[in-house]
């Protein structure tokens, strides 16, 4: 070995440089980073884009009276605080948009690549058949506090997919929003599933990091888009 490198370390293999690879994060819960290829997240950036001027758009659900930072819309069922129905209150009655069959697909596949990480069972309740999609548009500034996805009647798990900017995703206990959590980051593309023992954990994105999006997609600015993440999570409601 050339003696001037036995003792210097390279930025060139830090933690940072090295690609990072599919893990579970605890049982239940897996991180496959780069599971959408580029190709597959622009063309979601643009159907989000046809989304979000449906016939129930895209708005800052109320929580507590309050608007939430992020702005919401849901595919096949919609979502409000207190659970799911099958129209939009606030819109006059209308309808959500219908949950896509390729992003259903594309969601079943995520679930059956994630089990193969884990040992938990994450469709305890039979195979997974999501019939509702909830996509969240953070623009730059705009987060989301610990909370449980405890609305659906079926233990199956959750699947997230990020685009754009890189956020914090905080991945708590299933007792409380405080202490034990761990922070994970999500990049554009990522799949993000839990299910099995974390599928009710609390959980949160205390930050969006703003211009770590990529370029090419159509979200950055650099391409002129607005910027910010985009975060469409898939689940099985239960109610027929």
């Amino acid at each position: 070995m050339n003696p001037s490198l036995k003792s210097v370390s390279s930025p060139l293999f830090g933690d940072d440089a090295l690609a990072p690879r599919p893990r579970e994060i605890r049982p239940g819960a897996v991180h496959i980073p780069g599971y959408l290829t580029p190709e597959q997240q622009a063309w979601t950036v643009r159907a989000y884009a046809e989304w979000r001027s449906g016939p129930v758009p895209a708005h800052r659900a109320l929580i507590g009276g309050k608007p939430m930072s992020v702005e919401s819309l849901g595919l096949g069922w919609h979502w409000r605080q207190g659970g799911y129905t099958p129209s939009a209150p606030e819109f006059d009655g209308a309808r959500p948009l219908p949950l896509p069959d390729w992003l259903a697909r594309l969601a079943a596949r995520a679930v059956a690549d994630a089990q193969l990480l884990t040992e938990a069972d994450l469709t305890p309740d039979g195979p997974f058949e999501p019939d509702v999609a909830l996509a969240n548009y953070y623009a730059p500034g705009a987060r989301m506090g610990m909370h449980q996805d405890a609305d659906e009647r079926r233990r199956a798990p959750v699947v997230s997919l990020s685009l754009g900017d890189s956020c914090v995703f905080r991945l708590g206990n299933t007792e409380h929003r405080n202490r034990p959590y761990e922070d994970v980051r999500l990049a554009s593309g990522d799949l993000f599933v839990f299910g099995g023992p974390c599928r009710f954990a609390f959980h949160g994105v205390p930050s969006v990091l703003d211009g770590t999006g990529p370029r090419g997609i159509g979200l950055s600015a650099d391409d002129g888009g607005p910027g910010g993440r985009i975060n469409i999570t898939l689940r099985e409601t239960g109610l027929g």
